[in-house]
């Protein structure tokens, strides 16, 4: 059904550019590139309607309705042409750098020193690691002074 539709629109096409290429242009005399109208005015009458006249109206017709039933026909394959088309992925977000620890004693790092888990190589510990202690909360475990100074 397709296929002889576009075969009907692409002759009915050919025949309405022919139609319109043979007929003869209103006011084509002389006269008509300087204004005047001739025997062809907007309220006189048009004459008689000519076998060309006919034929335009009738391919025009033709060439709409194919137009429209083309368009219906196309519509009902897919809702959208964006449905089909492939859609990127987003681009995945580094995770955000882990905060470095802070040295055992509560101070800050040298400049320079690595941070966190990164001053030991893996599976040995550091030569002046002090070892973790439970402490009441309040309290500084020994040999450590409280952040601030002591004071």
């Amino acid at each position: 059904m397709e296929i002889f539709l576009i075969l009907v629109h692409v002759f009915v096409c050919i025949v309405l550019i022919f139609v319109v290429l043979l007929q003869s242009g209103k006011a084509a005399d002389l006269a008509g590139a300087f204004g005047g109208g001739g025997s062809q005015t907007a309220l006189g009458s048009r004459g008689a309607v000519t076998v060309l006249a006919k034929a335009t109206t009738i391919c025009a017709v033709l060439f709409m309705l194919t137009s429209l039933g083309l368009a219906l026909y196309g519509s009902r394959g897919s809702s959208s042409v964006l449905d089909s088309a492939p859609v990127e992925a987003p681009a995945a977000e580094a995770a955000p750098a882990a905060p470095a620890a802070a040295p055992p004693d509560g101070g800050t790092p040298p400049v320079g020193a690595p941070a966190g888990d990164q001053a030991a190589p893996s599976g040995a510990a550091p030569a002046d690691a002090v070892p973790a202690q439970d402490v009441p909360p309040g309290q500084q475990p020994a040999g450590q002074t409280p952040p601030g100074g002591g004071r």
